[in-house]
């Protein structure tokens, strides 16, 4: 009986001192929190964020000639595209390029099937917000320019 409460009394010391070790050790490993917003993260070169439009280098229009590719291959339907043709083109423009993120599974379909390579990934990770209007109609255009800027803006508030 008392050979039995020994034997335990020094497994359970054992085993302290493995679950000890293991502290003691990761005390002195570095952390890898990172101080958001001060600090940011480096991101891997496949990270997936939203999509984006890609513009075209010499004209800072978007390389998009709505198609509708990605509206049509995007398994969620989170995507809207409408286009006219501006005046002395050869191909139909963007007037509407909305995004619903809510609703989006970063599958790569949309940038896949896109024929022209007008969409990427953002590398942007921190979409964060008070509601989710912000991100259930995500404007893409906003940061291009436009080659028909005032139809666009009208376009938009009719609806």
């Amino acid at each position: 009986m008392i050979t039995n409460y020994m034997h335990e009394i020094v497994k359970g010391t054992g085993s302290l001192l493995a679950g000890m070790k293991v502290t003691i050790k990761a005390m002195f490993t570095r952390s890898h929190t990172v101080q958001w917003p001060r600090q940011h993260l480096v991101l891997p070169e496949r990270f997936r964020g939203h999509i984006e439009l890609v513009p075209a280098k010499e004209t800072g229009f978007p390389k998009c000639f709505a198609c509708g590719n990605c509206a049509r291959n995007c398994p969620s339907k989170c995507i809207t595209v409408k286009g006219k043709k501006p005046e002395g083109a050869k191909k139909k423009a963007p007037t509407i390029f909305l995004l619903d993120f809510t609703k989006c599974s970063l599958c790569g379909l949309c940038v896949e099937s896109c024929p022209v390579k007008a969409l990427s990934f953002s590398k942007e990770y921190s979409l964060a917000g008070p509601s989710k209007q912000v991100y259930s109609n995500m404007d893409l255009l906003t940061e291009l320019a436009s080659p028909f800027s005032s139809l666009v803006k009208q376009e938009k508030s009719n609806g």
